[in-house]
């Protein structure tokens, strides 16, 4: 057994709506959408028009800095329309499905068989390379570039996480193949990082060809960014590749059958949730088709994602490329008179001892997007050190992000953090600032400058 990792600093949020370990729907989605704006840094071609018909693996839109770099359908079907924004930015390429599903035939291959570069190939002309996730800045990863390693993280502890080992339960034999697949792209090995609680009974820790790291404590310790900086900070200069398991999945199915497959369990989670379970869903699915999961039919906001970290998509949107999870919480629009000053909020959480949750630590609240208070001073304090279990100076990188200063924020660990890594330090900020969008602005100030 790996040494354990402790981290003393963090902070679960007890907010209610977790999925039970079910599988109450399979989704048969009428329409999906592939969208760019999933990854950070892409300029897309577009390869497609309104009335093309696809197969599930036809290549739907290209890198333009990097043309081998395809991004393909999940579904065959029909282009049925494509939906720009300002300054005609690429958002949205939505296919009305076909009843009967097609497919490319990637072929079936095995991982020794093949070298590197035929790898590198089968990745690209399927569409999963965009899997694969560079550090520092967390975008697509580079076909030329060798990693230093590549991350996996095992578990997740973001508030109402999918549960990876029910959603992965039937995942074995392709998660294998996957980490075969990767460990030919690095020298380095494949890390993978379990949790403490659950190392023992999850059957992910029987993989092979890994170097395996065990973690203990609250959120954040499942990012995959605060597991590298305590096994291998990044430094100037070093690339690393991250992957998440429900893509390592994807990538073995590839190589095992020979098709790109995008078909995952979604857990359904948040207070606005009815029955939270999971539904058996595929990456770009409509928010339409989990209607039947909400409590009510207006005030909630549709998240493909988690709370802290996922994208607010709309009632109309659609489910990200990396997310396996919906989260369900009623908008937050409502005026509470005299709120801050009401000694006793039995129904609010407080992540200090402002209101008077901490005396009962096990119960979970129905929290909303109310932020119960506006901008105001940007205070220096210690408050962001307690939730971020991380060797770096949150506060001065924040400052240096806003003052645009690249020499501080290379000093002040811009290489090792992405959003969400910082999303606790958001949650928690009594001066309401906005951390994952300034830390944004600051990695794209990063790859501006410094490509």
């Amino acid at each position: 057994m790996s040494n354990i990792i402790e981290l003393k600093q963090g902070l679960d949020i007890p907010i209610a709506g977790s999925a039970v370990p079910k599988a109450k729907k399979v989704i048969t989605p009428d329409t999906i959408a592939v969208k760019p704006v999933d990854f950070r840094g892409l300029i897309p071609r577009l390869l497609v028009r309104e009335g093309d018909t696809l197969l599930a693996g036809s290549p739907v839109f290209a890198d333009k800095v990097t043309p081998e770099i395809l991004f393909t359908s999940p579904v065959s079907g029909t282009v049925s329309e494509i939906v720009r924004g300002e300054k005609r930015k690429l958002l949205e390429i939505r296919i009305k499905a076909d009843k009967e599903q097609k497919s490319v035939d990637f072929g079936a291959a095995k991982p020794n068989a093949l070298d590197e570069a035929g790898i590198k190939e089968k990745l690209l002309k399927s569409g999963l390379w965009p899997a694969l996730v560079q550090r520092p800045y967390g975008i697509i990863a580079k076909p030329a570039d060798k990693p230093k390693a590549i991350f996996i993280s095992a578990f997740s502890t973001a508030p109402l996480a999918a549960d990876l080992e029910f959603t992965l339960k039937d995942e074995f034999e392709n998660i294998q193949t996957g980490i075969n697949v990767l460990n030919r792209l690095t020298k380095g090995g494949v890390h993978v990082s379990f949790h403490r609680e659950t190392y023992s009974s999850s059957p992910f820790h029987k993989l092979e060809n890994i170097v395996p790291h065990i973690f203990g404590g609250k959120h954040p310790a499942g990012n995959v960014g605060v597991q590298i900086s305590h096994i291998s900070p990044i430094v100037k200069g070093d690339v690393v590749w991250t992957v998440s398991l429900t893509m390592t999945a994807a990538i073995g199915k590839l190589f095992n059958t020979g098709r790109y497959d995008m078909t995952r369990l979604v857990a359904v989670t948040g207070p606005e949730a009815k029955e939270p379970s999971y539904v058996k869903g595929i990456a770009g699915m409509s928010m339409n088709d989990i209607r039947e999961f909400c409590n009510t039919d207006t005030g909630i906001r549709f998240i493909s994602g988690d709370v802290l970290t996922g994208t607010n998509v709309g009632s109309d949107g659609f489910l990200g490329f990396f997310d396996n999870q919906i989260t369900l919480v009623k908008e937050g629009n409502e005026h509470e008179l005299f709120g801050w000053a009401k000694p006793f909020r039995s129904s609010q959480f407080s992540a200090s001892h402002t209101y008077f949750s901490w005396l009962t630590p096990k119960k979970k609240y129905s929290l909303d997007t109310n932020l119960h208070g506006g901008p105001r001073a940007f205070v220096m304090s210690d408050v962001y050190s307690k939730v971020l279990p991380m060797d770096i100076f949150p506060v001065y990188l924040i400052k240096a992000c806003m003052a645009g200063n690249i020499d501080k924020m290379e000093q002040f660990g811009i290489y090792e953090v992405i959003e969400e890594d910082l999303a606790l330090c958001e949650y928690v900020c009594p001066s309401k600032i906005e951390i994952q969008s300034i830390l944004s602005d600051g990695i794209n100030l990063m790859l501006k400058e410094m490509a």
